[in-house]
């Protein structure tokens, strides 16, 4: 047993420190750092809660926050309804069922750079070439409004998520027996009851891990964002994320940056960790 310990430990070595190296001091040292007027350089004096008190007053941060809490419920929703979608459909007995894999994962194996700009052309050129073919106004101009660029960055994130959350439904609904599914049949259930009386309570581990990846992913967003809208038109569509990271790296100011860091990623923690609690709530009473 002594050995059996020693040797546990040894192995788990490495993850710990590389852990405590890559997570756990930087963020401690994030943390003090946003107590203080720290320009990246040097830290010339510690000034306690000021950079918290000036960020709650701070209209371009809590714009960009409000910004990023409705593009991530419009994705979660989104993402999961057409994840959800996708694995029932590709679960379903279809000769072209692997094939309908590959082709709906792959969006999510191209960087969200590169997502962005092809997206981008999409937008602005393909949609607006359409739109003038068909007189359809509406489909010209895309990204040049807050509400086009929203719904840009919501098509973008979906488009890119929705097959790998697709992948975590299909693993959780290909473990369901198949008795169950007969058993319901025969008691006259149709396909929808099916669905909603047998197959969801069955599956409602699957929802709670994709409802924290898409919510986590969906916060933190910055690529994409950068890549398609670049925060425009005057900043109508930044993200936390761009926002922390302008008034880092454009600024100077990294102790301010830091402390909108600390913020966000409390009310992230906090909503991520409700949702699984609450999710994970109803698994047990189901």
């Amino acid at each position: 047993m002594r050995i059996k310990n020693v040797s546990y430990w040894i192995f788990l070595a490495p993850v710990l420190l590389a852990l405590t190296l890559v997570i756990i001091v930087p963020l401690l040292v994030g943390v003090y750092y946003s107590f203080t007027d720290w320009n990246g350089i040097q830290t010339n004096k510690f000034i306690g809660f000021d950079n918290y008190k000036a960020l709650f007053q701070d209209e371009k941060f809590l714009d960009s926050l409000w910004f990023t809490i409705k593009f991530s419920i419009v994705s979660v929703i989104l993402i999961n309804v057409i994840g959800l979608g996708l694995a029932l459909l590709v679960t379903a007995k279809l000769k072209t069922n692997h094939l309908l894999r590959t082709i709906f994962f792959m969006p999510n194996l191209i960087g969200g750079l590169i997502l962005g700009f092809i997206w981008q052309f999409v937008f602005t050129k393909v949609f607006a070439s359409f739109g003038e073919l068909i007189g359809m106004e509406s489909l010209q101009g895309w990204l040049s409004t807050p509400g086009t660029g929203f719904w840009g960055l919501a098509i973008l994130m979906s488009w890119q998520m929705a097959g790998y959350i697709m992948v975590i439904y299909i693993a959780h609904i290909e473990g369901v027996s198949k008795e169950l599914l007969e058993a319901a049949e025969i008691d006259g259930a149709n396909a929808l009851q099916k669905i909603r009386y047998v197959l969801f309570p069955l599956v409602a581990p699957a929802f709670t891990v994709s409802m924290f990846l898409t919510l986590s992913n969906s916060f933190k967003l910055y690529d994409q964002n950068l890549s398609l809208t670049a925060g425009g038109p005057f900043n109508s569509t930044q993200m936390v994320a761009m926002e922390i990271f302008n008034t880092a790296f454009t600024k100077y100011d990294m102790g301010y940056a830091q402390a909108k860091a600390v913020i966000f990623f409390i009310i992230v923690a906090v909503i991520a960790l409700v949702q699984v609690y609450i999710n994970k709530k109803r698994e047990v009473e189901m």
